[in-house]
């Protein structure tokens, strides 16, 4: 008798089969041609051959297990990691060195990590400018514009206060209003609710999803919530690496 394990490797091929890969000449904000990603050490492939596309304005959730090539996808797609085959496209372009992945990220990309990856020695306001530096020249504009996102993430009255003083959930208020410093076209969050209570989880998934809306940026969630997945207008299944499911929703009112 085969495992459940092995029935679900088989369920998940046969979904894959049936997966299109994007057309070369799409305008999709994101799009991956036949990527993939092997760490030497340890030869692991954390994502194989991936072919898929993310249109602007798009909210997207990104599921599987553990190990699956969740991150590495989220990685690869804003330039953290670069794939040992295949091509990364962002609004057209496709990045060949650091360089242009740095000014594109800088302008194009916001980013939240499960553990908010803020300077601990800074303050919120101040952690908030950063992603500013060499975008907006002036000291005053970048002021202005990071206490308007604090303000908008509702920490107003934290601004002046070191990450270490906040709360989790407040470092990761933070987190969001820094992603959006340089107005970006995408948002990825990479299980942004994860070291969270689920009280706290629930308001920064309805935070970023009003974020999504206001800025009309793409949204990238990780997750493994199944609950934070089904509010998604899309979610991509990964499966060792490969995409093996894709399924269409209707967005929450």
């Amino acid at each position: 008798m085969t495992d459940s394990t092995e029935d679900d490797r088989v369920n998940a091929s046969r979904q894959a089969e049936s997966i299109p890969s994007p057309e070369s000449g799409s305008g999709a904000l994101i799009r991956f041609d036949r990527v993939s990603r092997t760490y030497p050490r340890g030869q692991v492939r954390a994502i194989r051959e991936v072919s898929l596309q993310i249109e602007l304005e798009e909210y997207v959730a990104v599921t599987g297990p553990s190990g699956s090539g969740k991150s590495t996808l989220l990685y690869l797609a804003c330039g953290l990691d670069r794939a040992d085959a295949g091509t990364v496209w962002l609004d057209g372009t496709a990045p060949k060195s650091t360089a242009e992945w740095t000014r594109l990220r800088s302008t194009r990309i916001g980013f939240v990590f499960q553990t908010f990856q803020l300077i601990a020695g800074l303050t919120a306001a101040e952690n908030v400018e950063l992603p500013m530096l060499g975008v907006a020249t002036s000291e005053k504009k970048r002021r202005k514009r990071a206490a308007a996102l604090l303000e908008r993430v509702g920490l107003s009255d934290r601004a002046k206060h070191r990450i270490a003083e906040l709360s989790g959930g407040e470092a990761q208020r933070v987190a969001i209003a820094r992603a959006l410093a340089n107005s970006p076209s995408v948002i990825f969050a990479d299980e942004p609710t994860g070291n969270l209570d689920s009280h706290t989880a629930r308001e920064i998934l309805s935070l970023l999803e009003d974020v999504r809306k206001n800025e009309k940026a793409a949204l990238v969630i990780v997750t493994h919530d199944d609950l934070i997945a089904e509010r998604a207008s899309r979610v991509i299944h990964l499966w060792d690496g490969q995409v093996v499911g894709e399924e269409l929703r209707r967005e929450p009112a």
